[in-house]
């Protein structure tokens, strides 16, 4: 809902990119943003899975662990100036997101918001039934070896636009796509239709360039030498002004840290965008390589030029599959020969868990991070000044995953030398895939939860 009735303009904050974003931006622009709307992206397919994992230990968990946090911190403010609040951070289990909400805003003593629920994403029976391709094996989902335990399809902005026709000032919601979320308070706001593929094409440009929030700012972009970006500990979060036509003014609030500009923008534009000219989304096809910048003044950019297609008849699906237990152990070697100790160090656990405890080599991995890790043997370190040994490996049983920790921190008295800093974790493994569903099989639904 638009709080001063029929604008020229409606204001979109970014409040999250992801699950684990800051809070404290959100706050400023809930404070004096002066917002129409407040956007929390707190979802990805790993923080899906991870939704996934917490759901199954606890059936009244599995949504954003943040969420609690975040709405605390917001809702008042958000009252006060008539703001709605829109979010997919019900992951894995919206309803129980949905009620948290509705009991936070009870206990905050608030008039409101009125509290919808987004419904609609899990589709584990439709999938079971269809048994279609995953993208990563070319095989059927019947064919995988590991249980399959969730199906989330990526909903689009049609059920959050009906949630705030319903009245709602609060959207809660599970798996609905990242520009999507801003997408449906501008088609509930300016009366757009999903067959008006143009100016759907410009709120999907304008939803991209907001879902990771602080990215667009500068976050993502800075590099102290060649892209410097100011004050990035009070890095402030961006929000658009969207007319009527899709065509939009970008911007953050003054004393904020960060950077908006052309280069910020052409940068979070192309930001896991694979083909420019066709970006796939749920409610469109978005075609941004018209897209065009033009710096306004210091902070402001006007983004015009996107265009839009049909959506397409498919949505894409995160699949969760059981895969097992990761444990891990690290350790880390300083100063002469470090490298070497490292590597030896390696050696003896691998060879440990294998002859002492009979686990797979095969399935252990070994990393010598400060020696060219991340670049995957591509790049050579001769003598690097200290080095972080990780081990990890993927087995069957909780009890295994444990072995791996326990053979690292061993070290520090069976040697190699020098070693320091152990640390050991073990935690279920979610293997996340993705298929194709088609659209009507999909049944998007928004509720409107009692006060």
């Amino acid at each position: 809902m638009t709080r001063r009735g029929p604008r020229r303009t409606v204001r979109l904050g970014a409040g999250a990119g992801f699950a684990g974003d800051r809070i404290d931006p959100a706050l400023d622009l809930a404070r004096r943003g002066d917002l129409d709307y407040l956007v929390f992206e707190c979802l990805g397919e790993r923080t899906i899975a991870a939704g996934q994992l917490r759901r199954l230990r606890d059936p009244a968990s599995g949504y954003d662990p943040l969420l609690g946090a975040r709405l605390a911190a917001v809702l008042p403010h958000c009252q006060r100036s008539g703001t709605a609040v829109v979010t997919n951070a019900g992951a894995a289990h919206p309803e129980a997101a949905g009620d948290l909400a509705r009991r936070l805003v009870r206990d905050l003593g608030l008039p409101g918001p009125r509290v919808a629920v987004v419904t609609g994403d899990d589709v584990l029976d439709a999938v079971r039934r269809l048994d279609p391709l995953v993208w990563e094996t070319g095989a059927p989902v019947s064919a995988a070896a590991e249980e399959l335990i969730s199906a989330n399809a990526y909903l689009g902005a049609e059920a959050v636009t009906e949630a705030l026709e319903l009245g709602a000032g609060l959207v809660v919601a599970g798996r609905v796509a990242d520009p999507s979320l801003y997408l449906g308070p501008l088609m509930h706001a300016f009366g757009w239709r999903p067959s008006q593929h143009e100016v759907l094409g410009r709120g999907t440009m304008v939803g991209h360039l907001l879902e990771c929030a602080g990215q667009l700012t500068g976050g993502y972009f800075a590099d102290p030498v060649t892209k410097p970006v100011p004050a990035m500990a009070r890095l402030g979060f961006p929000y658009a002004d969207v007319g009527p036509d899709g065509t939009a003014v970008f911007g953050k609030l003054a004393g904020t840290g960060g950077r908006l500009d052309e280069r910020t923008c052409a940068e979070q534009l192309l930001y896991e965008v694979d083909d420019p000219t066709a970006y796939v989304t749920p409610d469109v096809v978005a075609d941004l390589s018209r897209v065009t910048f033009t710096q306004l003044a210091a902070d402001r950019v006007e983004a015009r030029g996107a265009i839009g297609r049909p959506r397409p008849d498919q949505l894409k699906v995160t699949l969760g599959f059981r895969g097992g237990w990761l444990g891990e152990g690290q350790i880390s070697y300083a100063g002469p020969r470090c490298r070497e100790r490292a590597r030896l160090a390696g050696d003896i656990v691998r060879e440990r868990l294998a002859s002492v405890h009979g686990l797979d080599t095969a399935a252990v991995h070994v990393e010598h991070i400060g020696a060219a890790a991340a670049f995957r043997g591509l790049v050579d370190v001769p003598d690097p000044a200290e080095v972080r040994l990780r081990v990890t490996a993927r087995v069957p049983t909780a009890d295994d995953a444990e072995l791996v920790g326990w053979e690292v921190e061993s070290l520090y008295t069976n040697g190699p030398a020098g070693g320091g800093g152990a640390r050991r974790d073990t935690h279920e493994v979610l293997t996340v895939r993705s298929c194709l569903i088609p659209r009507d099989l999909v049944t998007p639904t928004a509720t409107l939860l009692e006060p």
